[in-house]
């Protein structure tokens, strides 16, 4: 089981700012004050793997909204954060999702650097041996986008990571040079996005749905070294099944065209936003269709639970998808809810392909 210690999830500083008299938001327009309804969470990370040894850090998570928007815009959010390990590997992130003039504009990011490693088990139905490998990447997946509706954004998605795999080990497929890009690639990939939001609420919607649909060519023309074009789609949907329970729905679903896909960007599934209960990469193919469901139940006061499952499906370019042969995971979870429903959220997944697996973090998982 890999798991991050309870140490995670102590916040070390907490600071929240929402109470505004009358006359201070009817002055919003005139005053110096650049958020309004501002959170942030400061907190220390603890963690124990196989293949890091002991590693500890810092991450902090904070929303806002901007004070010269509306009362009812939508909050922003960002977090930052970096780790160290007893392996001298090294995690820094900074994703953000950040509403601005009055919900006009949209933007949304996963940049991080690592040099660290990660466990193999081969592509698609090919299950190999476990293997481990070293790699340094930077990661910059960003988006930029512009209401042309008040539900409907269109926009352009960034996709960057230069990844150098820096060991591998010996006698195992990624050392034998048979696997793409299992030395080195090269990945910019930039195209259209189109999103639609109709949210009651951002960050713990109880109706509306969230989804966005990408076309990313990685081509020379943008630096790649790699040729290939990807497709994704993400959408969720949220219903209230009664004053206190939601039911969240969630399709995630990515195709991969070209002959040669790095192996980093094929269609992983695992970690902790799919398929809680696999390792992040344990099954990798061209082509996967994610679908899961989750019930969220407010309990007591700021205290929630949660049970989940989902079922994949995976595919290469001779069998789209192989629906007779699904992954499945399962699990349930803590919330701990804040003013603004901003969660720490704590779920156990559990799947036929290896012992569980615990997850700490800010935020839904969709």
């Amino acid at each position: 089981m890999r798991l991050l210690l309870p140490l995670f999830v102590i916040p070390i500083l907490f600071v929240e700012n929402n109470a505004f008299s009358q006359n201070e938001l009817s002055n919003d327009s005139t005053s110096n004050k650049i958020f309004r309804e501002k959170s942030l969470f400061v907190l220390p990370v603890a963690f124990r793997y196989p293949e890091t040894g002991w590693g500890g850090g810092v991450a902090a998570t904070s929303s806002w909204t901007w004070a010269k928007d509306s009362v009812g815009s939508k909050p922003s959010q960002a977090s930052i954060g970096v780790t160290y390990t007893q392996n001298k590997q090294i995690l820094a992130f900074f994703p953000f999702s950040v509403f601005a003039k009055n919900n006009k504009f949209y933007f949304n990011s996963d940049i991080g650097w690592y040099r660290y490693n990660y466990y193999y088990y081969g592509v698609g139905e090919n299950v190999v041996p476990e293997e481990i490998f070293d790699v340094d990447y930077l990661r910059i997946r960003f988006l930029a986008s512009r209401q042309i509706n008040a539900k409907t954004y269109v926009g352009l998605r960034l996709n960057l990571e230069p990844y150098n795999v820096t060991g591998t080990e010996e006698g195992g497929e990624l050392s034998s040079g048979k696997i793409f890009g299992s030395n080195d690639s090269r990945t910019s990939a930039l195209g259209l996005a189109i999103l639609r939001d109709t949210r009651d609420n951002v960050f713990y919607p109880r109706k509306g749905l969230f989804g966005e649909f990408s076309i990313l060519p990685s081509t020379k023309l943008f630096g790649s070294n790699v040729e290939f074009l990807q497709l994704n789609l993400d959408l969720a949907k949220y219903a209230s099944l009664s004053e206190k329970v939601v039911s969240a729905s969630h399709i995630y679903a990515m195709n991969n065209f070209g002959k040669n896909v790095p192996f980093n960007q094929l269609a992983l599934i695992g970690g902790a936003k799919r398929m809680r209960g696999i390792y992040y990469g344990y099954f990798r193919d061209k082509n996967a269709v994610i679908l899961q469901e989750e019930l969220r139940w407010e309990v007591w006061r700021f205290i929630g639970l949660v049970g989940f499952g989902a079922v994949t499906f995976m595919g290469d370019e001779v069998d789209y998808l192989r629906l007779t042969k699904p992954k499945f995971t399962y699990g349930a979870g803590l919330r701990i809810a804040t003013k603004n429903h901003l969660n720490l959220r704590l779920d156990y997944g559990l799947s036929p392909y290896g012992s569980g697996n615990f997850y700490a973090t800010i935020g839904e998982a969709f």
